[in-house]
């Protein structure tokens, strides 16, 4: 009995300091510039995806490029894999946050994520590539997360997984998001989701968002404003 009551006691101690640490995150207005640059994002794929169905439904076509790395792998109909992998760093970094207790970083987590999906909804439109020969679509399981599955460059599924491997500090995570990133990677070349060129530059929008990001939002870092205040302090004292 006294082993559940200290059970008990250990969950309702953790379970408060979690809360008295997330609430003040909760309570920026960083947190909800995020949540606004995500939701951003994602309304403006839609948008952009829609604009490319028009199109085509106009009679016009996309055009579909040769690529040297695709020209000589092999087909297989994995897109299951790279849709899996692509939401499993996403858990990894909710884990993380409650593990490591680093909800100062969220509202950085959720401006960078998305500026790199509004800065891809207006690419896809600038480069309106056709998707690689033998793209058979995403697995049924995924299909209502979009209803074309059109615009290429640059990629989402390895920009936001490599986002998340730079964003995430702890070792351990950064290894587990690094697998899931080969992972989709290598699924998106066999299965024809993405052209070499959508796989790279997806990389390396990432680092370049992540880079400006934090030099130019470091606000949204809670913990940097938290640590800046408290050295202003010192320095009047």
């Amino acid at each position: 009995m006294n082993h559940i009551n200290k059970g008990k006691n250990r969950l309702f101690t953790y379970t408060s300091e979690m809360l008295h640490s997330i609430i003040p995150v909760i309570k920026s207005k960083y947190f909800y510039f995020g949540i606004l640059s995500i939701i951003a994002g994602v309304v403006l794929n839609f948008a952009s995806e829609t604009y490319l169905h028009n199109y085509m439904s106009e009679g016009k076509t996309l055009p579909m490029l040769s690529d040297l790395i695709l020209d000589h792998l092999p087909f297989y109909n994995v897109s299951l894999i790279y849709d899996i992998s692509c939401l499993i760093p996403i858990l990894l970094v909710l884990i993380y946050f409650v593990h490591k207790k680093d909800y100062n970083r969220i509202p950085l987590f959720l401006l960078l994520s998305g500026i790199f999906y509004i800065v891809r909804g207006i690419f896809i439109v600038l480069t309106p590539f056709g998707n690689p020969p033998m793209f058979n679509g995403s697995d049924p399981l995924f299909h209502g997360f979009s209803n074309y599955e059109l615009g290429v460059y640059p990629s989402g599924h390895a920009g936001n997984v490599f986002l998340m491997f730079l964003l995430v500090k702890e070792r351990g995570y950064k290894w587990l998001i690094f697998i899931c990133l080969v992972i989709v990677i290598a699924a998106l070349f066999l299965a024809r989701g993405h052209y070499s060129i959508d796989i790279l530059s997806g990389l390396f929008f990432s680092y370049a968002i992540k880079a400006f990001g934090e030099k130019h939002f470091a606000m949204f870092d809670l913990g940097n404003r938290k640590a800046t205040s408290e050295a202003r302090i010192v320095q009047e004292i």
